[in-house]
């Protein structure tokens, strides 16, 4: 549904129970509604895509981050949705290669972030940053991003200037 459309049902929800819509200011600092992207592929060869990513950073002078999640996740959806604002997508093509590794359900190819010493028990999405040869520069072990939704884009940013190559 639509910012628009849920500001009219909202207002038509309001009245039927004799309340006043939320002035103007209020409705205009609503987030953005949630669409869910198809980002993680279940049926994916997650390692292969790694190896893929690895030979591609190797031959572009680029790190690779290791996106562990689900479509199911909304705060996948929103670390998704703050790759691709402007500020960060330059950065990722800039100094990145992109993998989305699913975990299903938190079910599947489960042992690949426990290789690289990411900790998906904390949440997802979980991130790891891989050199150009592969080797570990950097493992969520914390649940840093597995909060998403109450974090704002500047810590993506933050993020991606910390360990750009």
């Amino acid at each position: 549904m639509t910012i628009s459309g849920r500001v009219l049902l909202s207002a038509v929800l309001l009245s039927s129970l004799g309340l006043a819509a939320p002035p103007a200011p209020a409705v205009a600092q609503m987030a953005p509604p949630m669409v869910r992207a198809h980002i993680y592929d279940d049926n994916a060869d997650a390692r292969k895509d790694i190896a893929a990513a690895v030979a591609q950073a190797r031959r572009e002078h680029k790190r690779v981050i290791v996106d562990f999640g689900g479509d199911w996740c909304g705060d996948c959806q929103v670390l998704d949705i703050y790759f691709h604002q402007p500020q960060n997508q330059a950065l990722l093509q800039k100094y990145f290669v992109l993998v989305h590794a699913s975990v299903g359900h938190i079910d599947k190819n489960l042992d690949i972030p426990i290789g690289y010493g990411v900790n998906i028990k904390k949440g997802v999405p979980a991130l790891a940053v891989l050199d150009s040869r592969g080797k570990v520069v950097y493992a969520q072990a914390t649940g840093e991003f597995e909060n998403m939704r109450n974090m704002n884009s500047s810590s993506v940013t933050e993020f991606l200037n910390k360990w750009k190559a």
